[in-house]
Order: C-alpha cells, then sequence, then structure tokens
C-alpha cells in the first residue's frame, strides 16, 4: 500500500495480493483516523460480502472467486469502544456485468485498489443495538 495526503484527504493504493479490509484499518489506525468516509474503485479475485437479515437479526456471508470490478466501494470510519471501526459495502461486477453486492467483509486485491480516504476531525462511536441487533451510530 502506498499513499499520498492533501489537506483532510488521502489519496490510496493498495496492491496485488493485498486484503482490502485489513489493510484499510491498519492505515487508519497508523494515521490516527477515527472518523470519515472511504470510496473507492478496483478489482478482486477473492472477496466475503454479507447480508444482515433484518427479522432474524443473523448474518450471512458468501465467498466469491474469479474475477471481480470492485464499482465501487463506499464506507465510513468510526470507533467502537475506542478501536477504529470500518463499515463497508461493496458492488461487484462480474465478467458478464452481473452485480453482486453487500456488506464487505474482506476482499484480497487482483491487480490494484484505488480509494479515497476523506477525513473528518473529530469522533463517533458506535454502540450495540439489542432490538435491531447491529452495532449503530451513536450521535
Amino acid at each position: 500500500m502506498i499513499y499520498r495526503k492533501f489537506g483532510d484527504k488521502f489519496i490510496v493504493r493498495i496492491d496485488r495480493g493485498e486484503e482490502i479490509v485489513e489493510t484499510l484499518k491498519q492505515f487508519c489506525i497508523d494515521q490516527r483516523i477515527k472518523l470519515g468516509s472511504i470510496y473507492g474503485i478496483g478489482a478482486t479475485n477473492k472477496v466475503t460480502i454479507g447480508l444482515f437479515e433484518v427479522e432474524t437479526k443473523k448474518y450471512h456471508s458468501n465467498e466469491l472467486k474469479g474475477n471481480y470490478e470492485i464499482a465501487p466501494l463506499v464506507g465510513n470510519i468510526t470507533t467502537m469502544d475506542g478501536e477504529v471501526y470500518l463499515h463497508i459495502h461493496v458492488n461487484l461486477c462480474d465478467s458478464e456485468h452481473r452485480s453482486f453486492g453487500g456488506h464487505l467483509n474482506s476482499a484480497v486485491v487482483s491487480a490494484t485498489f484505488e480509494c479515497i480516504i476523506d477525513t473528518i476531525d473529530g469522533e463517533v462511536d458506535r454502540e450495540f443495538d439489542e432490538e435491531i441487533g447491529l452495532n449503530i451510530l451513536r450521535l
């Protein structure tokens, strides 16, 4: 991974073979980013996406292998219990231009991944909501 900073924005490139979610989380820790947004595009050949089933409060994940364009990845950076917390969704397109999407658990870069991280001076924490079954923003 390499990056450049311009004001309150980072331009980040994650390289082939690197895992996106953990790399972004470690980057936020290293740069002391506790609040912001992420927007990115790229390619992956191994990705795990999920869907939260509201009625049962259960999370279902699927691993996809093959060539996929990340078109796009969108997320936010907050904290939970003082630790960096990433909430990222992704849209993936295959060679037949079919689209798959959901919450991004992990993705390995197959070619390159490029993103912009827009930082916000502040901190917003999350808390677990028993009724919903998710970690929601505490505002």
